[in-house]
């Protein structure tokens, strides 16, 4: 969606938005821990986000990754930074492609600061001298697909001081094609304002977003304000030298005077706040918090599906997921990513295409052999592996191999049950409550439009001890409304399920619409799912020692249990897989039992 767009549905709904910028880390490190920070962030309701472009364009296609990523996998309405300084007309046209495939509609297009090997700009291409050539080419090359931004200096830029020509300069990029305007950060909110009415009377009309930077510590505000030559207010200056040893005490002092700064602009009929993130989020999140715009339980975050959208090439329309990769949305995506066509309304037949294979990037384990050694420790038993599932239920434990993130709020109406199940050792991947008829505004079961109504069937998957996975579908088909899925590593697959047509386990009812049913379960998906379980499970033990007792341990895990799902009403699933003793252990390792990696059931 075009920026001019979400920024004129915000000035309709009267409705203040924000957005935040990025850039590329050096390291694949810090690429991986700022896809967590953007993931995290998105709950904060960002209208949007940018990703900058390296000087001289080195970093450019790790920006273009960047940007399929946040399109794609994290469902971030994205614009990508395009300068021309040092660029080629084809490194131009490569970057330009690689954003429309990634399904990004927005470019800030720039001239670009020179490289850091060089002092002065030079144009690499007579044919991008300036950014209005840029701006010119993408429009006649691209036509409406690209909302065009650009970018403005309220206080000058590095080689031009004067503001006049500047806002001439700015008219020219507008004239060209530009579509909204960026600008440069400053802290002087009067100079600001009177820049915008500079502005409007040059006939510039398309909105004019503010670029700020929150205040992080002192020496980085100091740094960076330096750097761009923007004016520090005195009263800026007065509260922050005194404390400026203490980083706790800036951030603090600063998240009142930029929150302060955004109020009067808020005030002036500038709706929309830039925030340069400098890749961190806790000032920026201090300020938005301060202004009271973040979503909460009055106000909560709008979701179109229970699920994260992907804004990828051709999926902004898909609206039917299968339910088991609930909390791992980024493999989903990457195993999805080379189909044609995106499920809308019904799912169709999954075999083709068929789901990705397993070695793309974003679909093996997360972080490093040490890294999930200290997050999950060595167990050395099955109760130390029950023991952190527990943990993870509980909400002590922010991920496990098959969950990325820490458990949802909406876990909480069945948390009791989820820990009671874990502690008797039937180990719980995936569950959701039931919901019946949920208003689509509830803060945590809602999603779709206004004034609808949100169904939903009680969901586990639960990994069991091979040794038990008979009786335990014995229980089941006693009751002739359930079905079920169960497969082991090998491939041998137990289900009551009616051939291979899926069955909705969530559904919405909205006025003037048909029934929406965005998530299901089916054959061929869960097949996927379980090759993809079964490889994680390989990924954790591969974290350990060959010889290890935990690389042992959860390897006999893996080849010695099922995997099943089954729907029905959470308190009755327990009753129904613990009922009798046999079922309450599920392969609890005593010392002698360790060998074996899953004890025989009790």
């Amino acid at each position: 969606m075009h920026i001019s767009q979400k920024l004129a549905e915000a000035e309709r709904a009267k409705r203040p938005s924000f957005s935040f910028e990025f850039f590329p880390p050096k390291t694949a490190q810090g690429v991986q821990n700022l896809y967590d920070r953007m993931d995290r962030m998105h709950d904060l309701g960002p209208a949007f986000i940018d990703v900058t472009w390296g000087a001289g364009g080195h970093l450019s296609q790790l920006t273009c990754e960047m940007v399929r990523a946040a399109q794609s996998a994290y469902g971030l309405e994205t614009c990508m930074h395009l300068t021309c300084t040092d660029m080629e007309k084809s490194k131009v046209d490569a970057a330009l492609k690689d954003a429309y495939n990634a399904g990004c509609t927005n470019i800030l297009a720039l001239r670009g600061d020179p490289p850091r090997e060089e002092e002065k700009w030079e144009a690499k291409s007579e044919q991008f001298r300036y950014a209005k050539d840029l701006v010119k080419y993408i429009k006649e090359t691209y036509g409406n697909h690209f909302d065009i931004g650009v970018a403005g200096y309220p206080e000058g830029c590095d080689d031009n001081d004067d503001s006049e020509e500047l806002v001439e300069h700015l008219k020219e990029k507008i004239d060209a094609g530009g579509t909204f305007v960026v600008t440069q950060m400053f802290y002087d909110v009067d100079n600001f304002l009177e820049w915008v009415q500079k502005c409007r009377n040059r006939g510039i009309n398309v909105p004019i977003i503010p670029g700020i930077m929150p205040i992080h510590t002192h020496a980085a505000f100091m740094r960076r304000a330096n750097w761009v030559r923007c004016k520090i207010p005195q009263a800026w200056t007065e509260a922050l030298e005194p404390i400026k040893n203490d980083d706790a005490a800036v951030r603090d002092v600063g998240k009142g005077l930029v929150a302060e700064m955004c109020r009067q602009m808020l005030n002036n009929g500038i709706n929309h706040l830039h925030f340069y993130t400098m890749n961190l989020a806790q000032a920026t999140r201090m300020v938005l918090e301060e202004l009271k715009i973040v979503p909460d339980a009055q106000t909560p975050l709008e979701k179109p599906l229970p699920w994260r959208q992907s804004l990828g090439l051709n999926r902004r329309e898909e609206n039917v997921r299968p339910i088991f990769w609930r909390n791992r949305n980024r493999s989903y995506v990457a195993r999805t990513q080379d189909w044609d066509e995106f499920p809308n309304g019904r799912w169709g037949d999954s075999r083709s295409p068929a789901f990705g294979e397993l070695d793309a990037y974003g679909i093996g384990l997360k972080g490093t052999n040490e890294q999930n050694r200290k997050l999950w420790g060595e167990p050395k038993s099955f109760k130390d592996i029950s023991d952190l599932f527990v943990r993870y239920m509980s909400g002590k434990l922010e991920s496990l191999p098959w969950s990325e993130a820490p458990i949802s709020q909406e876990a909480d109406a069945i948390k009791d049950d989820l820990v009671n199940l874990n502690r008797r050792g039937l180990l719980t991947i995936n569950s959701q409550p039931a919901v019946n008829g949920a208003k689509s505004s509830h803060p945590v079961y809602g999603w779709g439009p206004r004034n609808g109504y949100v169904f939903q069937k009680a969901y586990l998957e639960v990994l069991v001890s091979s040794e038990i996975i008979a009786e335990l579908i014995t229980r089941i088909e006693r009751n002739p409304d359930l079905t079920y899925y169960a497969v082991n590593k090998s491939g041998d697959l137990k289900t009551n399920a009616p051939a291979d047509s899926p069955t909705a386990v969530t559904w919405g009812v909205f006025p003037g619409k048909e029934i929406v049913q965005p998530t299901i379960v089916e054959t061929i998906s869960f097949l996927a799912w379980k090759d993809e379980f079964y490889r994680l499970g390989n990924d954790w033990s591969s974290c350990y020692a060959p010889a290890s007792p935990s690389r042992y341990l959860i390897q006999s895990l893996m080849e010695n249990s099922y995997l099943i799902n089954i729907g029905l009403a959470i308190n009755d699933l327990e009753h129904h897989l613990t009922a009798q003793p046999k079922l309450e252990s599920n392969g609890i390792v005593s010392a002698k039992e360790q060998t074996n990696g899953i004890a025989a059931a009790a």
